[in-house]
């Protein structure tokens, strides 16, 4: 566990004051935890951009030091701007060490599909992340999945991906990770298309035929 950043208790709260405390470079934040009072603090903007970029990204662990005092926790939820995408507040939980956490980790693909390399298909990418449970210090920064051997119209499943020793898979096992494909054929529709079209001019012809066949043969 690398990061340790500072904290400062929050002692003014509002707009105002959150808006005072965003011009020095600094956002609020509050730190919960199982038997603890919520504890409002002031972050370093750039700390907590630096844990956002770090490999592991929301699923860091890190300390934070809350009057004098150093305590493990991870970022729980974060405010952002919608329009500017600026960091505006930080929600950080306390973790305990030695209990298990369900934590979504994302996944990575290596290799290159033969079933796209040689066969003409290409790749759906459909499911990025799994939700696994594990201690904190086990959790990884992401899960590889080698892709090499898959075909056309072949798949990885969640239960198929490699999981360390300590790691529990949460996701549904048959969940699809990622899906070889064939290339949609959008001329095969043509024909259908094409067949109505030259259909369609006998629909007056029929209705001709039906009021001629009604008619009484002194009125023609």
């Amino acid at each position: 566990m690398s990061f340790v950043i500072e904290s400062q208790r929050r002692d003014a709260f509002g707009k105002n004051a959150s808006s005072r405390i965003r011009r020095t470079g600094r956002i609020p934040a509050i730190l919960y935890g199982e038997g603890l009072d919520n504890i409002p603090l002031v972050l370093a903007k750039s700390d907590v951009i630096g844990i956002l970029k770090s490999d592991s990204g929301l699923n860091t662990l890190f300390r934070v030091a809350v009057e004098g005092r150093e305590r493990d926790v991870m970022i729980k939820d974060l405010q952002i701007d919608p329009t500017t995408d600026e960091l505006l507040h930080a929600d950080l939980i306390q973790i305990a060490m030695d209990k298990v956490l369900r934590v979504s980790v994302p996944v990575e693909l290596t290799g290159e599909a033969v079933g796209v390399k040689t066969e003409g298909g290409f790749l759906d990418f459909m499911t990025r992340e799994v939700m696994v449970e594990c201690l904190p210090a086990d959790i990884p920064d992401h899960l590889s999945a080698d892709i090499t051997g898959l075909h056309l119209h072949q798949s990885l499943k969640a239960g198929e991906l490699p999981l360390p020793e300590r790691l529990r898979l949460l996701t549904d096992p048959n969940a699809v990770i990622v899906l070889v494909q064939v290339p949609h054929e959008e001329k095969a529709a043509a024909p259908a298309e094409e067949v109505v079209a030259e259909a369609a001019p006998a629909e007056p012809e029929v209705i001709k035929k039906e009021r001629a066949e009604k008619e009484p043969e002194g009125e023609k």
